[in-house]
């Protein structure tokens, strides 16, 4: 990735246990990282999120040392990095961070190539779309906007991502419940050129998350000056600003109305769509990079 001007070292499996390289600053981008200094130096430990402790999927003794794993990192740690405030208000209260330890938040980003490659996938819908995009697991609550369909009797709703089968077959269910299978389309894992396009014709973009360390699909759909509707917890509201649309509540009649009004709302205001790529410009690399460059100066003249 950076040319022939630095040295590489590809860490293998033994490098867990037994490490013997020196560095003026260690930075661990994953909490869940075997790979950390076994010896003392300026160590920058990155969190995402604490979610793997919220899950129902795993057992309590397992989720107990998991979270024994990061707080030893924790205690290791010269300083502490979160991607979002949620983030960072989650570890102090689900960890315990020393005193003299700082935390410090650095937004994710997303850069949006000039040049999009898109693809049209090999079914698309048949009509005017919402689109989601994301590992399809319960905390994701995507069931909740099938209702839509029943609402909006001209649209399809394209749930794009991995899938967890319990899962998706729970959606499946709903789906021929409400009696709207026949517009559901869950193509699974996608390519980057096939989600461009998704980006690029659907309606709107719906993100009805429970749990969210950031949510970068939020940022992409707003750099296409798309209409973004999402949950208002944890750190969706930071990403999303005041340009989103939030739910209030899950309820099919609290999902409709929202939608509807929001609808209205980005149709009858013909800046909106500006204004929600400026707020997708807030989250870039290119700043995430430089806040963390500068952190790095910062730890080896302290």
């Amino acid at each position: 990735m950076f040319g022939p001007s630095v040295n590489y070292i590809v860490a293998s499996k033994w490098h867990r246990f037994w490490r013997p390289w020196k560095f003026d600053v260690w930075h661990c981008m994953y909490q869940g990282s075997r790979f950390y200094p076994l010896r003392p130096t300026k160590f920058v430990y990155t969190i995402l999120d604490l979610n793997y402790l919220s899950l129902a999927d795993y057992s309590v003794k397992r989720k107990a040392r998991q979270k024994a794993r990061y707080q030893a990192r924790i205690d290791q740690a010269t300083i502490i990095t979160t991607i979002s405030k949620y983030v960072a208000k989650d570890v102090r209260q689900q960890l315990d961070v020393p005193v003299n330890t700082p935390m410090q938040v650095v937004y994710c980003g997303v850069d949006i190539p000039g040049n999009l490659p898109m693809t049209p996938p090999e079914r698309k819908p048949e009509g005017p779309f919402l689109f989601f995009i994301g590992m399809l697991q319960s905390y994701k609550n995507v069931h909740t906007m099938l209702p839509l369909l029943v609402a909006n009797p001209d649209y399809w709703l394209v749930l794009a991502g991995p899938d967890k089968p319990e899962y998706s077959q729970q959606i499946w269910e709903q789906a021929r419940q409400l009696g709207v299978a026949d517009r559901l389309l869950m193509p699974g894992p996608i390519d980057e050129p096939t989600k461009w396009w998704y980006y690029a014709h659907c309606e709107a973009f719906l993100f009805p998350s429970l749990l969210e360390g950031f949510g970068i699909p939020v940022i992409e759909a707003m750099s296409f000056g798309k209409p973004v509707f999402s949950s208002a917890l944890t750190s969706l509201p930071e990403v999303g600003g005041t340009e989103a649309f939030y739910f209030p509540a899950f309820d099919a009649e609290s999902v409709v109305e929202t939608f509807k009004e929001g609808m209205k709302r980005y149709k009858n205001d013909p800046a909106m769509p500006e204004r929600l790529r400026l707020q997708s410009q807030k989250f870039t690399w290119q700043i995430a990079a430089a806040e963390y460059w500068q952190l790095y100066q910062n730890l080896l003249h302290s």
